[in-house]
């Protein structure tokens, strides 16, 4: 069983930078395809960013440029770097885990079995 705890979310001004953390237990991350979302209230949850099991990484038209997805597999953790902060990257972010042979797109949130609980992170 995944557990992921996301941290590193904060309230900041248009123009500053985050990194978001997403510590995994239970099992190594290794094998899984890991991404991240975001959700605001009455949407569904957005395709940020993704890496897969060897370290290719794909993200989202409205991120690219400003946000990087990596990951730590000795410190068992993906992160998210965001740079050139919006206000409209104002969401909760989720940090999610899938099976690597799953066939969805990576951003197709119910591909994914495990998420954290999120981090809430404010753009003004």
């Amino acid at each position: 069983q995944v557990q992921l705890v996301e941290s590193g979310g904060d309230s900041v001004q248009a123009g500053w930078s985050l990194r978001l953390s997403c510590s995994a237990s239970g099992v190594s991350l290794t094998p899984y395809r890991m991404a991240w979302f975001r959700q605001t209230p009455g949407n569904e949850r957005e395709g940020v960013a993704t890496i897969g099991i060897y370290g290719a990484t794909r993200c989202s038209d409205s991120v690219k440029g400003r946000f990087t997805i990596s990951k730590d597999n000795d410190k068992n953790s993906l992160y998210l770097q965001m740079n050139s902060l919006k206000p409209e990257d104002t969401a909760m972010y989720y940090c999610a885990a899938r099976d690597r042979r799953a066939l969805d797109p990576w951003y197709v949130s119910s591909s994914f079995g495990y998420w954290g609980q999120g981090t809430q992170v404010t753009v003004s």
